[in-house]
């Protein structure tokens, strides 16, 4: 997921966005606890992607 296909977005659309890999991160988290993740990067790469997509809001606020 890259910025530029976030800044197109709405900001409701970001929000629903955001909810989703909050889930996703904490699905990834408990598999984690009960090593039953696999690929360790998945934590990363929803982090990363949680933080783009909190830009985009913060930038889509000030717009």
């Amino acid at each position: 997921m890259n910025y530029t296909d976030l800044k197109d977005k709405s900001l409701t659309e970001l929000n629903e966005l955001l909810k989703e890999k909050k889930v996703l991160l904490f699905e990834l988290k408990a598999k984690l606890k009960t090593m039953q993740l696999t690929n360790t990067s998945e934590l990363r790469t929803a982090k990363k992607d949680i933080a783009r997509i909190q830009t985009a809001i913060t930038a889509a606020k000030a717009n």
